[in-house]
């Protein structure tokens, strides 16, 4: 990785906090396995399948916690030119535009600038991956019945941020030397959620696999 694109990347510029696994946990070895596989090298389809013998909702557990650092940076790394006067609308072009909806203060799909947008989606993803009853970290705990569910709507929602960031701020992500990065983040996170059938393949057509 270049000085420069390690300054882009470097911590400070990390929209939300990072969440780590706990050392000595089943979920910081299967991060560590995963992340193994990517830096080996590995043909990016076969590292995302599932381990033999692992458990599926551990699998998918550190995948979302994984994207949702790697997307938060990468999201860190153009907001300060993702603003309302810039993107006063959550979208990805013309065709499409995304709707915030959490059933609390926002109960109807609501159009919102797009940094509001990303500000009330890392907040809400926060929420649910340091929830124990939805993301449990201690040993034998069991995750709810309705987590791979819980899983769809944020790598759902997370898949989003790249439709915005390629089509509206990808210029940025170039001038900083970032592209080889961001794009092979996506390849990484588009061939899990189709490997594991985790976004509904409608979702995905306004990037499709780039």
């Amino acid at each position: 990785m270049s000085i420069a694109l390690k300054q882009v990347f470097n911590k400070d510029k990390t929209f939300r906090p990072k969440r780590k696994f706990e050392p000595g946990t089943q979920r910081f070895e299967l991060h560590k396995r995963a992340q193994a596989s990517l830096n080996s090298g590995v043909d990016l389809k076969a590292a995302v399948q599932l381990p033999s013998g692992e458990d599926q909702n551990d699998w998918v557990a550190v995948h979302v916690v994984d994207f949702f650092n790697r997307i938060n940076l990468i999201y860190g790394t153009i907001c300060e030119f993702c603003t309302e006067r810039t993107c006063p609308v959550m979208s990805g072009g013309p065709k499409y535009e995304y709707r915030w909806q959490d059933d609390l203060k926002y109960k109807k799909p609501t159009a919102l600038p797009a940094p509001q947008y990303m500000n009330l989606l890392m907040d809400w993803i926060e929420v649910q991956i340091n929830n124990e009853d939805i993301f449990p970290t201690c040993v034998g705990v069991p995750f709810p019945k309705n987590f791979l569910q819980i899983c769809k709507k944020i790598l759902c929602r997370l898949f989003r941020v790249f439709v915005h960031v390629y089509i509206h701020h990808f210029d940025r992500v170039i001038v900083m030397g970032a592209e080889a990065h961001v794009n092979t983040c996506y390849k990484h996170f588009y061939y899990f959620v189709t490997e594991m059938n985790l976004i509904d393949r409608k979702e995905l057509e306004p990037l499709g696999l780039m």
